[in-house]
């Protein structure tokens, strides 16, 4: 205890043990939804979505793990949503690339993201974006975020090509709706614990009155091969590796991270009050270096770019303030994949709201 409150500055954070616990599980909980949705979404682009569930789910924990322990920093990293669909129904169905070039395209920008990380270049382009302007890539993070929770949990509908409310009278929207009066409640009242707690009760309410299925099995240890992906980058003929289509895949990809990460952790470090009186980020050197390595390890194993995540200002708001948070973020990453029917049981109601 006393050499995890040492090192990850429990005094000068002003934090506890039992805070930072909470607040990893709150963020993993929120952050849950990567390990069915990548896999889901990759597999549209013809990628064996088994394979594709234990490369997401080892490369957020590895690279979570990277970001708690090195960067002590409060911030869950996971294959991004956005950078996701990108891959699947731009890089591969529109653009006709094959996943494996999509996937050493991957590779290709982790590897110039570690080199513009270790070189200080990233943290100076980070530093030269004005405030106003990362404000607004966190506005507009933070809306998209939004939306991604709505449509989820069925709140909002695109099936007519237009954005419409859904039916207000569908038991799984009423469910979403509980679970937001909920979490406000308890939020407002200060429970500790609030947004756990509101998923928890959420998905507990959603079982009981049948509205979402309860796990068909409780625990399981069958954890899909990796093979299938795992290195696959490499399999690109070499005439495909120095082409303009390679550049073109890669540029994007490194323009759509870039900014990804800078609205992400701007918006996350303003939540947990991370920013400086300059305007800048203690360690964003090394946060950013453990988002550039989870990429690189990510394409290896077989998923798309890693990136932070906003849901882990769902932790912070339950008291998470260091790296502790996130490593507890990770473990719960590893233990995912021998559990993953007891974690996909939690509906998109419940973490959506």
């Amino acid at each position: 205890m006393e050499f995890l409150s040492n090192y990850f500055k429990f005094k000068e954070k002003e934090t506890n043990l039992k805070s930072e616990t909470i607040g990893g599980i709150t963020t993993f909980l929120t952050m849950a939804y990567a390990l069915f949705l990548i896999p889901s979404v990759l597999a549209e682009a013809g990628m064996p979505q088994g394979s594709v569930f234990v490369a997401t789910g080892l490369a957020a924990a590895l690279g979570t793990l990277i970001m708690g322990i090195f960067a002590n920093f409060p911030m869950g990293l996971a294959p991004g949503v956005g950078l996701n669909a990108f891959f699947a129904y731009t890089v591969v169905l529109q653009m006709g690339y094959t996943w494996q070039m999509a996937l050493l395209g991957v590779f290709i920008e982790g590897i110039l993201f570690i080199i513009l990380t270790v070189t200080n270049l990233r943290e100076q382009i980070i530093n030269c974006i004005p405030n106003d302007l990362k404000n607004a890539v966190t506005a507009g993070v933070g809306l998209f975020i939004a939306a991604v929770g709505m449509s989820n949990a069925g709140l909002i509908s695109t099936a007519s090509g237009t954005l419409a409310l859904a039916n207000m009278h569908d038991p799984l929207v009423i469910l979403t709706v509980a679970g937001l009066v909920i979490a406000g409640i308890l939020v407002c009242k200060n429970v500790k614990g609030a947004l756990l707690l509101s998923i928890l009760l959420t998905s507990s309410i959603g079982m009981i009155t049948g509205i979402v299925a309860l796990p068909s099995a409780i625990v399981s240890f069958n954890i899909p091969s990796l093979a299938p992906t795992f290195m696959q980058a490499f399999t690109v003929p070499v005439e495909q590796i120095f082409s303009l289509d390679m550049v073109i895949v890669v540029f994007t990809f490194l323009f759509m991270d870039l900014f990804d990460t800078v609205g992400f952790l701007v918006g996350v470090a303003a939540k947990g009050e991370l920013i400086d009186e300059n305007g800048k980020i203690p360690k964003a050197k090394q946060a950013m270096l453990a988002d550039a390595i989870g990429t690189t390890i990510g394409a290896m194993l077989g998923t798309s770019t890693v990136t932070c995540f906003m849901e882990s200002t769902a932790g912070i708001s339950e008291g998470g303030k260091t790296g502790l948070t996130t490593f507890t973020v990770g473990i719960l990453f590893v233990l995912s994949l021998f559990l993953a029917p007891l974690f996909i049981a939690i509906p998109s109601q419940a973490t959506g709201a």
